[in-house]
């Protein structure tokens, strides 16, 4: 079971449920995903808001090992993006070498303001923790305790980890970032850093038609004959099935 954690805020909710669609739909593995919701974790994420977080999960992502027991591997990833490919290829990267592998970006945004207003932050490692793979064993530095208490910068720049070699590296295409990287056909995973194209002033963004798709599909359902088809089908097979247990029963019994 391939283990996903996604970001989830209010303010967005609709980008959660287009992404875990995206992630299903391409998903040749099942595929187990948790939002993490601060309203699920009060007994556990008790950090006050910093006001220079432009995030519900800006801290709380750091819990994920803690929510694994420390046992296995988990991906994270905010909220603001969509799966192009199978989540299988980015999990078949998992090393042991390391504790934590990520996109080793060099992101310098020039802007003061991004998505609702939120102040744009500088700082070194920036966008490295939008998507995370953890080894939720060499991750247990993450105590609840410590997420609550920690700088923002000590989780960001992964200082809990003592030493920057326990960071592996993923392929940029994991983490394409909207507006700043060079457009290319070869993108697994589009990241809306600045802001999505479900915000009004971002619908015109690079690659909004990608997201708006993503959603169209989101929202599918069959209508009229189709849906009838649809029906038909699957009452087809059940009774197929149950017709077979039924034969079965009765072969059973005449034995």
């Amino acid at each position: 079971m391939i283990r996903v954690f996604i970001g989830y805020d209010r303010a967005e909710a609709a980008a959660f449920n287009v992404l875990s669609h995206s992630i299903h739909t391409h998903a040749s593995q099942p595929v187990s995903i948790t939002p993490l919701m601060l309203s699920q974790l009060h007994n556990t994420f008790t950090r006050e808001r910093d006001p220079l977080q432009s995030t519900d999960f800006s801290f709380s992502r750091f819990l994920v090992p803690y929510l694994c027991n420390y046992q296995g591997w988990a991906i994270f990833m905010d909220c603001d993006m969509i799966v192009k490919e199978d989540i299988n290829k980015l999990w078949s990267l998992r090393d042991s070498r390391f504790a934590v592998q990520v996109v080793k970006h060099c992101h310098e945004p020039a802007n003061q303001r991004k998505f609702l207003n939120h102040v744009q932050t500088r700082y070194q490692k920036k966008n490295w923790s939008s998507v995370m793979l953890f080894n939720c064993e060499r991750c247990k530095a993450l105590t609840p305790d410590y997420v609550n208490q920690a700088s923002g910068l000590a989780l960001h720049q992964f200082k809990w980890l003592g030493t920057d070699d326990l960071i592996g590296e993923l392929p940029r295409r994991w983490n394409h970032l909207v507006g700043y990287d060079a457009a290319n056909e070869d993108i697994a995973l589009l990241h809306y850093t600045e802001g999505g194209p479900y915000f009004d002033e971002y619908q015109q963004c690079e690659y909004a038609e990608d997201w708006f798709a993503a959603r169209d599909r989101m929202l599918f359902v069959a209508q009229g004959v189709r849906a009838a088809k649809l029906k038909k089908h699957k009452t087809d097979k059940h009774y197929s099935h149950d017709r077979h247990k039924t034969e079965a029963a009765y072969s059973l019994k005449g034995q």
